[in-house]
């Protein structure tokens, strides 16, 4: 009898500063609230498996070029919703084999709006070919969870004071070093801040009475 063949399963690790979705050393999952996964599909079933990965380190795909990508789908999906938001780059994080990069929303947005927030990253990912994996409706921390076909996942969660973050999280990759987004915020940079401040932008659509 032929033996089945072994998928290795995506290994969740929690970050401090979120739960990236995919990745070699990394990966990510909703915070605690109502979740529901595995419902939504835009790209294969297949994105974001450890043979997904494999293929991106046989392709020869380094750090770098991982943080490149995952600056450009950060850049995307922050173009995808509308009105804009204010953002500052987070911090950049390596691990043995991949790279996690990160964008930090500076305008306040409304309870109210934060579900409308998620609607419209989601609603770009789903145009575009992502699958989604997981959606967290809890009431004060929602969050939408997304993998591309080529092992990456990226995700726009809620946190303290109502922030908005964003990530993107490699997959496997080649050992390499990492430097600074080549992208410009469309606010201040905050160079050498660290935390960056709380939602400190207000936006005639998204802050409301309520931010």
């Amino acid at each position: 009898m032929r033996r089945a063949k072994r998928v290795l399963p995506l290994v969740a690790v929690v970050l401090a500063l979120g739960v990236p979705l995919s990745g070699c050393g990394s990966g990510s999952g909703p915070r605690a609230g109502d979740v529901s996964t595995g419902q939504e599909s835009g790209a294969e079933s297949g994105a974001g498996s450890g043979k997904e990965t494999g293929k991106e380190k046989e392709k020869g795909m380094d750090m770098q070029e991982a943080a490149e990508e995952s600056d450009a789908m950060l850049d995307a999906v922050l173009e995808g919703i509308d009105p804009e938001v204010q953002w500052a780059h987070g911090p950049t994080t390596t691990r043995a084999c991949g790279v996690t990069r990160r964008r930090t929303v500076m305008t306040v947005v409304s309870p109210e709006l934060r579900q409308t927030f998620l609607d419209r990253a989601e609603t770009y990912w789903r145009t575009n070919g992502y699958r989604i994996k997981a959606v967290n409706k809890d009431e004060k921390f929602p969050a939408v969870y997304a993998v591309t076909r080529s092992g990456f996942g990226v995700s726009v969660s809620f946190r303290g004071k109502g922030q908005a973050f964003l990530e993107a999280d490699s997959p496997c990759v080649k050992e390499s070093e990492v430097a600074a987004p080549a992208s410009e915020p469309n606010g201040p940079a905050y160079e050498d801040v660290y935390p960056l401040p709380r939602p400190n932008v207000r936006s005639d659509f998204w802050s409301g009475d309520g931010g």
